[in-house]
Parts: C-alpha cells; structure tokens; sequence
C-alpha cells in the first residue's frame, strides 16, 4: 500500500525531479517507509511506500522491467500474487524480488492491458511503456483505491490524491459547483468528477491509456445483474456453502502480509464474520480495534467485547468523545478532499491513528457487505414503499416504515398519512429508476437551501438526482428493483463516499491499509447472481449472510439486527471555536458559497438548542466541511 504520483511529457531533468519530490511530499503520510523516484525526460514516476509484502529494498518503487522498456509506480496489492508468479514461472519468466509489484510488471509484460482480468486485489498503478511510447493507469474493480489526473500546459499528470496535483506549479484548486450540488444531493461527486475543477478522477474499475496527447479511458469491468427472473434458483444450501467458501478464501488471501495484520471490529454481523474467519487462519495471534462512544445512541462495545471474548482475541477499543470528533475534522477534510455532510469519518480517522500507534500497518474491515448483500435500512424502506404503494390508501402499511427505524423516536409519533408522505408512497413514483433512494436524495437536496444565490445562479436548472439516472446501463430496467437498488448503491455510493471518505482515505493518512473481503470480486459477483430472496428476505436483511454465519460467530451477533455506524454531527462543534470563525458572516460571505443569514441562523441554533434532524444536521456539517476545505485548499 502506497502513494503514487507522476506525470508524462518533456520536462527538463532538474525541474522533474523537484517537481517529483513536491508532489511525493504531499502524499507522504501513505508512505512512511521510504520514497522513489524516477525521471528521464519522457515522463516521471514517484512512490511513496508503506512496506507490507518483500520489505526489502528489492520491493522498492519506481520499478523497471529487466530490459528497461517497462516502469511501474504502484498502489495497492494483487491478492491473488503467489497464485500469479506460479502462472508466469510456468511460462518461463523468472523473477527477482518476492514483491507483488514485480508479479504486476511481469504480468502486464505478458498480456499488456488485458492482465487486468487475472488481478484480484485493491489497486491504482501506472506502466510507462516505452515500446509503445504510451502510459497505462487503472484502478481496482471496485473503487478502493484512489486516483486523480489532470492536464495542465499539454502535460498529464496523476497521483492517489489531488492535493499533490497542487503541488504543480500553474494547477491552482477551485471547487467544482456542480460536484458542491452532487454532494448535497446524492453525498458524493459523480465519477469522474472531484470536488475541483479540472481535476478527474479515474472511475472504478476502468483502464486508461494515454499516448500521443490523448487518454482514451475505457472499463474492463462493471457491476451486472441478471434480468428479472433468471437469477440463480439453487438450493439455499449450496448458495450458503459456497459463498462460505468464498469468504474463507477472501479472507485468507486478504492475511498475505510480512507484517501483521488486525481487524477492524465494529460489533456488527459483518466485522465480526471476517474477524472470526481471520482468526481461524492466524489463531493466537490476532488483534482487533474498535470505536467507543460516550452517547449509547452511537456505542456498540458491548458487542465488541462480546466477540472479541467468544474468539479469544486482544481487543483495543478507541474512545471518540464529540470534542474528539471536532479536533480531527479539519484534518479529516484535508484527506477526504470533499466536502463531507456526515462527521462519521472522524472516529475511523482516530481509530486509524491507534492502530497506527499499536505497530499495525495493515487491517481488514467489513465494508462492502450491507452494499452487496442488501443491509441498509434504505432496501427494506424501498420494498416496503412498493408494497405501500400497491394499496397507496392502506392505514396500515405505513406503520411498517416504524419498524425498521427504531432508532428514529420521531417516526414512531407520527400519522399513517405523514409517513406515507414523508416516504414517497405513490404507485406512479414505481417506474421512477431511482425510486429506491429518492426520499434520500430528496430529503439531502434540502440542504441546498443554505446555497448562496450566487451558487444558484451558477448552477442554474442543473438537476444532480437526473444526471445520474442518465448513467444507468441500458440492462438497469430489467433488474429487479432490489438489484436496482443495490447497484445504485455499490457503484456510486460506496466509492464515492463509503470507501473514499471512511476507507482508503482515512486509514491510509496514518499509514494503515484497510482490506476489505467482502469487496473481493469473486464475493461480489455471486452475490449479485443470487436471487433477491437471499439477500432480503421479507424484512430479513443479508438472509444468506447470516445463514453463513450461523457456525461462525455466536447466536447473538448472528442475529443481531444492524445498528447503522453513526457519529454525533453538529452537536461536536458547540465548543470549536474554529466552527465559529468559519461559519460567521464574513467567513460564509468569502467564499460565495453559502447564505451568510441562514447559515448564522443555523449556527446560533446549534449553540442554543442544538439541531434535530436530518437536514439541519448534514447542512451543518456540508456547510462547515466545505468552509474548511476552501480554508485548505483555496
């Protein structure tokens, strides 16, 4: 795991190398253990390394091919590696470090861009290849791992993250409106698009190939689902056994490491899964970290405790206090690069930080699995509005919509007709290809009214909800509106926010690598062919994953309903003066972002009586985020 940064074209020897350095500076929190760099006038490599596999100096980075035609500055690890360098031994190549790197060089050598379909792993690289006179970069299936490029004076450059591309002389950040507009809609930017103008960054899963002044950027994978009725009707019994299996081997590859590797565990069904299944693979020797909050609402270490003692493992637990959270934020925005409508990754930034100062480098956590397995309120939400829908005058089905938020005491004062509303209960809204996450959208877009007018005017009719509609694959209609649902969800939502904002992004600005099993391809794949019944049964969610489950953590986590990782919001900030100083008139006013009125308004009320609700939570932290990345970047 480690920071990459370069660019291709002319440049002078002197002024490569030092504009290679700026930018490697930049990003040195992803590679603590050492830098490269590479330069000869045609383009320019950096490597920041965080050492995990061949801690040797033979692994370091920039790496060259034997006979000099191909270079690689490389993010990330290849998995599936040692199965790999058996295949390329078998067809004579020889090697000459122990290092994934070189498995990926050699592999590209012998299948040039196609060697994408043989990688299993979290990854964002460049090649040069000289033969060619052309660089190829690419980024994980799934969206892990990060990248960003621009073009600037006919030169192209890239790195793992913007704020190296600052470092450029001429590249000056400005934030992007509409991306502002994306993430106060759908809480992150739509790929390609970053929260700067004229900074891109690579989608999930896609190829680029940049020669001759042009970058054809093109996917080699994407998320798919079969159409309505042709999902797999296997028994349950040999669905539940083989994706066991599949997570077995994801989890034991994910363990390939010359450093140790922890876990991440959180309390929940899916950390405590993976944790017990590392567990049998390194027995005695695992050590688990966790979150604590102070507010019961959010702490989950009874549960915790609870796993860690039924496997025998050493649990390290993190208390986050919301002064806690306000301390960090700042930093927290500098390394997620956008602006943010949640405080949720700040606890996984402190968590980082002890992990980090346990002499941990590398953990696994169980992201990805309410993506792919349907755990989210908002799946059974969307069923049980299209059952509302069916009989939209029923008294009795809105009380449903109580049931599966508990944790929402408001919901449960309110009328059948309120919540029928409130949840868009109408037969017509059916045919809607985002009916699923309407109400989400909806209800984020009210922050929007915090816009300044100027903002407005810029951004005019510009509709964030439609454009992404207008991405869907023509195959989209044909799903099942779970597996609607559910692609809408893991192909925008969880790169765009989940991994980049609480994932790679947090973990990696202490050093640490986060692996994620249930983000394996293979885990992926089988789960989007099983049919929707698997996934939610009734109201049941990740039936087939707690099926899975049944023998590998205790009765009480296994069904244990899922308690959404949550974080307190605006109420962190009553005490931060810089909150204060940021979201005053003349703050506010600077940047033309926002109202100055409204959001001073917002400010005194979060002080006085703090902020009930949803959308007054997130415009406050969207509002305060945005300001402090303005302050850091602007």
């Amino acid at each position: 795991m480690c920071g990459i940064a370069g660019y291709f074209g002319h440049l002078r020897q002197d002024e490569s190398r030092s504009l290679l350095h700026g930018m490697s500076a930049a990003i040195a929190h992803r590679g603590p253990d050492g830098e490269g760099i590479h330069a000869d006038g045609q383009f320019g490599f950096a490597h920041r390394r965080l050492a995990v596999i061949d801690l040797s100096p033979d692994g370091a980075q920039p790496m060259a091919s034997g006979d000099g035609s191909l270079c690689i500055t490389y993010n990330g690890e290849i998995f599936n590696h040692i199965e790999l360098r058996a295949m390329l031994e078998g067809r004579g190549r020889r090697f000459r470090t122990a290092s994934d790197t070189e498995v990926l060089l050699q592999l590209y050598d012998e299948y040039g861009p196609d060697c994408l379909s043989h990688l299993n792993g979290d990854f964002a690289f460049a090649i040069w290849d000289a033969k060619r006179r052309r660089m190829v970069l690419a980024r994980d299936r799934m969206g892990v791992r990060p990248l960003v490029y621009t073009w600037h004076q006919g030169l192209f450059y890239f790195a793992s993250e913007v704020k190296a591309l600052f470092t450029v002389p001429g590249i000056e950040a400005r934030l992007d409106p509409v991306a502002l507009d994306q993430v106060f809609t759908l809480w992150a930017p739509i790929a390609p698009r970053t929260g700067f103008t004229g900074i891109s960054e690579l989608p999930p899963g896609h190829l680029m190939i940049v020669e001759a002044g042009k970058a054809d950027v093109r996917p080699y994978w994407t998320l798919s689902f079969p159409d309505k009725g042709d999902e797999s009707d296997r028994p349950q019994g040999e669905l539940v056994e083989e994706l066991r299996a599949l997570l077995e081997d994801a989890t034991r590859i994910r363990l390939r490491a010359d450093v140790e590797v922890g876990s991440l565990l959180s309390g929940g069904l899916d950390s405590s899964m993976l944790t017990a299944l590392a567990a049998r693979v390194v027995p005695g020797r695992l050590r688990s970290f966790g979150i604590t909050f102070e507010d019961p609402e959010f702490d989950e270490s009874t549960w915790q405790q609870t796993m860690a003692d039924a496997l025998g493992v050493t649990h390290h637990s993190v208390a986050c206090r919301s002064a806690d959270i306000a301390s960090v934020f700042p930093a927290v925005v500098r390394h997620a690069e956008r602006s943010l409508l949640r405080t949720a990754p700040a606890p996984m930034y402190r968590l980082a930080r002890s992990v980090r100062e346990q002499g941990v480098k590398v953990v696994l956590s169980g992201e990805g699995a309410d993506e792919i397995f349907a755990g989210y309120d908002l799946f059974r939400e969307a069923s049980i509005r299209r059952f509302c829908a069916r009989q939209p005058g029923s008294a009795i089905r809105p009380h449903l919509f109580r049931r599966i938020y508990p944790y929402l005491p408001s919901l449960r004062q309110q009328t059948p007709d309120y919540l029928a509303a409130f949840f868009g209960v109408n037969v017509d809204d059916a045919a809607d290809p985002l009916f699923s996450h309407r109400p989400r959208f909806r209800t984020t877009a009210g922050t929007k009214m915090f816009f300044s007018a100027d903002l407005r005017a810029e951004l005019g009719s510009y509709d964030a909800a439609e454009e992404l509609a207008s991405l869907l694959p023509d195959s989209f209609r044909r799903w099942h509106p779970l597996h609607q649902a559910l692609y809408l969800e893991t192909r925008f939502l969880l790169p765009g926010y989940i991994l980049a904002s609480q994932g790679d992004r947090m973990a990696m600005a202490h050093g640490v690598e986060a692996r994620f099993p249930f983000l394996d391809y293979r885990v992926v794949e089988f789960g989007a062919n099983l049919p929707p019944g698997a996934k939610l049964r009734v109201l049941r969610e990740k039936h087939i994953l707690r099926e899975v489950a049944a023998d590998i953590v205790p009765p009480v986590i296994a069904q244990r309903r899922k308690q959404p990782y949550r974080a307190p919001d605006s109420a962190s900030f009553r005490e931060a003066n810089y909150a204060a100083e940021l979201l005053s008139p003349e703050a506010v006013s600077s940047t033309s972002l926002f109202n100055p009125a409204m959001t001073g308004r917002l400010l005194d009320k979060s002080r006085r009586s703090g902020l009930n609700g949803f959308r007054d939570n997130a415009a406050f932290v969207g509002v305060l985020s945005t300001q402090l990345l303005s302050d850091e970047f602007l």
